[in-house]
């Protein structure tokens, strides 16, 4: 019997190898735990998330194993030198919907505020928009610098939230070659 994840995963592929100018995006692995973990561990880096405290090793090897489990988490390197920079993740695909979620992005501080998050999130669009009409992000209220990188990139806020109080953020693939171009 097929279950729906093995339906979905016939539907889109969540494990996509991404290559730009400035970044790398593969297929986590467990071998990745130590190298991730190293940049995880940064406090500030969870400073505005719901989970304060994702920097420890025991938070951290909680989210870790989610990561593996959910089949849609990809590891980010730094295209010139490749070093581990970060995570993100392909999420909640629903078919009738035509919709996938991108989330869970997290970048070494060293890496915010411009072309990495930027390409990254370029790379993933574009992947994304080959089997769906529309991503989604769901951004908790604390989360203002994630927020403000959602709208950079031309996410469209929603009045209504999710069923756990999430700010909806919305980009159609009909808007992307409006709302982010590709990094040179």
């Amino acid at each position: 019997m097929t279950t729906n994840r093995e339906q979905d995963k016939n539907l889109f592929d969540f494990q996509p190898t991404l290559e730009g100018n400035y970044v790398k995006a593969r297929p986590l692995r467990e071998d990745d735990k130590e190298e991730l973990y190293a940049v995880a561990a940064d406090p500030l880096i969870w400073w505005q998330h719901p989970n304060k405290n994702r920097n420890t090793e025991e938070e951290f090897s909680k989210f870790f194993v989610e990561a593996l489990e959910s089949g849609g988490t990809l590891l980010i390197t730094d295209a010139k030198t490749d070093a581990v920079i970060g995570s993100s993740r392909f999420y909640g695909y629903d078919h009738h919907l035509s919709e996938i979620e991108i989330g869970w992005t997290f970048l070494s501080r060293s890496y915010w505020g411009g072309k990495y998050n930027g390409e990254l999130k370029y790379l993933m669009l574009n992947h994304a928009f080959k089997y769906v009409k529309t991503v989604v992000f769901y951004i908790d209220d604390e989360n203002v610098r994630s927020q403000k990188s959602v709208e950079k990139i031309g996410g469209v806020r929603k009045k209504d939230r999710d069923k756990k109080g999430r700010i909806v953020y919305r980009i159609q693939k009909h808007n992307i070659s409006d709302t982010i171009k590709p990094y040179n």
